[in-house]
């Protein structure tokens, strides 16, 4: 995907919005299904054992730790839509802002199903408040909006740390303690080393062998992350007995209501162009595991949250073309056919 494709999508005129061909949901579809895809093929990995369960803990140390921060960082240097210090400030206030949005909806959506403390409803606030942000959001901007809205996702995911790592601890925990080492770790540190480059107007310096080494060893990064995706899923299937209000709820939350939120902030504030097309994408996306995760550790119900994440990732091959295309034209944004 060419750099010239990337900006022209951060910064189309007005001559050529008109005359652009708006993306369908059936393109959509075809362009975001290699990302389901790789969850499938993760999925069978796993099954035919070709890759198990002691596979993934060294796997994903090295792409969380090496591979993702390389490829964090490449797509930061130089990337146009952070030279403006009020979008950056947008994107990570946006971040964590939604997220306490996704939260407190889910609150209310938990009260009506019949959720209470002790059986869920803590639990299910946070699956289906919390996105996922990352190796599935990634490749799905990458692919509608090209390379330079990364840079302005990468910033915005910082603010969904902050708010998963602080009121979604807490709330789960029932503490009130911030846990701020867990936002000491490789991809936050791109960012911000990232950002600091970008201010101080060096980021163009990074070149050569040394800048290409660096994208041969991110470019792995997201393929090998959305495989042990698919091999987790797989994994938490039949984990847990179903409940279909469970189910129905988390669905209703995470693809209906809180995409209802995100395009409303996307439309109604002030910002750049660039964060409106991360925000459309987000709007888009299913459940995110790092709820099961949270919920394992710190006391929660995984098997609420895997059955909202599982509904949400099979859901979102159906919804996410339409919330997609939708989005894009009532925000007034217009992607083109790569």
């Amino acid at each position: 995907m060419s750099e010239v494709r990337a900006d022209y999508g951060l910064a189309q005129s007005d001559d050529a919005l008109k005359s652009a061909t708006v993306i369908s949901p059936l393109e959509i579809v075809k362009l975001v299904l290699p990302v389901y895809l790789l969850l499938v093929a993760g999925a069978v990995l796993r099954r035919t054992g070709l890759i198990r369960k002691e596979h993934d803990a060294g796997i994903m140390r090295v792409v969380f730790s090496v591979m993702f921060p390389c490829f964090i960082l490449d797509k930061i240097l130089g990337s146009s839509g952070l030279h403006s210090g009020s979008g950056v400030l947008w994107a990570i206030g946006l971040g964590g802002g939604m997220i306490l949005v996704g939260i407190l909806l889910g609150y209310g959506v938990a009260r009506l199903i019949g959720l209470e403390n002790g059986t869920g409803m803590r639990t299910f606030a946070l699956s289906a408040g919390c996105q996922n942000y990352g190796y599935t959001a990634v490749p799905v901007v990458e692919i509608i909006w090209g390379s330079s809205a990364l840079g302005l996702l990468f910033v915005h995911n910082v603010g969904v740390e902050i708010a998963i790592w602080s009121v979604g601890v807490m709330l789960l925990s029932g503490g009130r303690k911030f846990f701020w080492r867990a936002l000491l770790n490789g991809p936050m540190i791109a960012v911000v080393v990232g950002l600091l480059l970008v201010a101080l107007n060096v980021d163009q310096l990074v070149t050569g062998p040394a800048r290409v080494a660096m994208s041969l060893t991110g470019v792995g990064a997201f393929p090998l992350a959305i495989l042990l995706t698919g091999c987790s899923m797989v994994d938490m299937v039949g984990a847990e007995r179903p409940c279909w209000k469970i189910i129905v709820g988390g669905a209703v939350t995470r693809l209906v209501l809180a995409p209802i939120a995100i395009l409303c902030a996307a439309k109604y504030l002030p910002l750049p162009v660039g964060i409106r097309q991360v925000l459309v994408v987000q709007a888009a996306m299913p459940a995110g595991m790092t709820s099961i995760m949270l919920a394992r550790i710190y006391g929660g119900r995984p098997g609420v949250a895997v059955q909202v994440v599982l509904a949400t990732t099979v859901l979102s091959l159906l919804t996410l073309p339409w919330i997609i295309t939708w989005g894009n034209q009532w925000i007034g944004l217009h992607p083109l056919i790569p």
